[in-house]
């Protein structure tokens, strides 16, 4: 998070005042997380040879669970044990769900009440405007995920059954199922395949890209359409996610498809069916899971560019997905469209877009330009990579997206600290900061007068 941004609530109770910062407490609870994460991948039974993972290797992929991002250094499935791998599965589910559901669900169990500092972090966690239903939210995102993970892992498994035996697939479709929902991209497929054998393979590739969208719209879309069940109820906000994804999906799709349609090392050596499963997974999966079933690295430079795009827009607020958010690239698309048309107020579905979330919406993606072009810099210096595989790897890291060219194993060790650094910023920073710059509100004495500059 960054230092010019605090998000600070204030209350009295017992004639003190207490001050907190949800924000900090965020980031602080997440680099704990990566911190116990890191010390039981070191562990010797935490990897199949018995040796060790260095330290930088450990929290490299301590940081990519918990950050539900999916980069790797070291192969999962041929590195780590089954200890190891119920470890990664473990720090997936807490960083997708957030560490703070985890700590408030079992207060809950243990009969505390939840109190307003406990309710402010979950609002912080869930990128909630208001502190009303804090603790019912909670409940539902667990229930919700469990329930739908639950159903993955068994539609998984039977399709694995036959190949794998039923004891492996069950494994196997609970550790890609929660992957998926969470918008991680891990798998344990071996030899960093991820999904490429099973490019044509309908029930796999539909139950993976399913999970990981309703696992990225965001659980106030989820619950705004269980609760309305009835499109024009929905909030302007569930509207627009649900119609942004759709048209991201659609497009990512279609460019994919057309683009790649020839060429030998993605779609062209497939029949129509599998052509267009293996376009759809690419379309979708950039926003945010790291899983693929097209080889990345033989992608055109012309896909690879609409991956990236996809990469950096990411999926809706307040899920498991990374990116600057749909509802943000939304509303920079209707504020430039307005501009273009000389107009004043940004209006969609009978509605204004408040000023100050048009401000807010250019200050995140600015933030995020600027990050990612400021690691790109220093990669640049790292790495001896082409410029291309570099953009690729900065965008998906901070993205959590997981995809990458092949670079990540070859890393230097300056290299894997500074894409961890930039995973933790993509899943905890535009979040934290977002928030904070929606609900700080300072109250100004004066106004300075107003002078005006060329710009354009």
């Amino acid at each position: 998070m960054e230092k010019g941004l605090p998000l600070e609530r204030s209350f009295k109770s017992s004639s003190k005042l207490i001050r907190i910062n949800p924000a900090q407490t965020l980031s602080l609870g997440f680099l704990g997380l990566i911190g116990i994460g890191t010390f039981l991948l070191m562990l010797p039974f935490a990897t199949k040879d018995r040796h060790h993972l260095s330290f930088i290797d450990a929290l490299f992929e301590a940081t990519s669970a918990v950050c539900v991002t999916g980069l790797v250094v070291t192969d999962t499935e041929t590195t780590f044990t089954i200890f190891g791998q119920i470890v990664l599965m473990v720090l997936i589910q807490i960083g997708g769900l957030g560490f703070m559901t985890i700590g408030i669900l079992i207060a809950l169990f243990l009969g505390k009440n939840i109190g307003l500092q406990g309710r402010l972090m979950i609002q912080e966690s869930l990128n909630q405007l208001t502190l009303a239903g804090m603790v019912r939210l909670v409940k539902f995102v667990v229930g919700f995920t469990f329930i739908v993970e639950g159903i993955g892992a068994v539609i998984l498994a039977a399709r694995w059954a036959s190949d794998f035996g039923l004891p492996k697939a069950l494994y196997l479709g609970l550790f890609h199922s929660i992957s998926a929902f969470n918008n991680a991209g891990f798998d344990i497929m071996g030899d960093f395949r991820s999904l490429t054998e099973y490019v044509g393979d309908f029930t796999v590739i539909m139950t993976i890209s399913s999970l990981l969208i309703i696992g990225g719209i965001g659980y106030t879309v989820i619950l705004d359409i269980l609760r309305k069940k009835s499109l024009k109820k929905l909030s302007l906000h569930t509207k627009l996610v649900l119609i942004m994804t759709l048209i991201l999906n659609v497009v990512g799709t279609v460019l994919i498809l057309i683009l790649e349609y020839n060429n030998p090392g993605t779609l062209g050596g497939l029949g129509l069916k599998d052509k267009i499963l293996g376009a759809y997974f690419h379309g979708v999966v950039p926003r945010t899971a790291g899983f693929n079933s097209l080889n990345t690295a033989e992608l055109s430079l012309s896909s690879q560019f609409v991956t990236m795009v996809l990469m950096f827009i990411g999926g809706g607020s307040g899920g498991t997905a990374g990116g600057i958010k749909v509802s943000t690239f939304v509303i920079i698309i209707l504020a430039v469209w307005t501009l273009i048309r000389g107009k004043e107020e940004v209006n969609i579905m009978e509605r204004r877009i408040p000023k100050e979330l048009i401000f807010r919406a250019f200050s995140i993606t600015v933030y995020s330009l600027f990050v990612v072009f400021l690691i790109l810099f220093i990669l640049t210096i790292t790495e001896n990579a082409p410029l291309n595989v570099l953009i690729f790897e900065v965008i998906s890291a901070f993205g959590t997206v997981g995809m990458s060219m092949g670079l990540t194993p070859d890393l230097s060790l300056p290299g894997k600290v500074i894409i961890a650094f930039l995973m933790f910023i993509g899943r905890v920073g535009p979040l934290t900061i977002a928030f904070a710059l929606a609900k700080a509100k300072k109250k100004v004495p004066l106004k300075y007068v107003e002078e005006k500059i060329m710009i354009g």
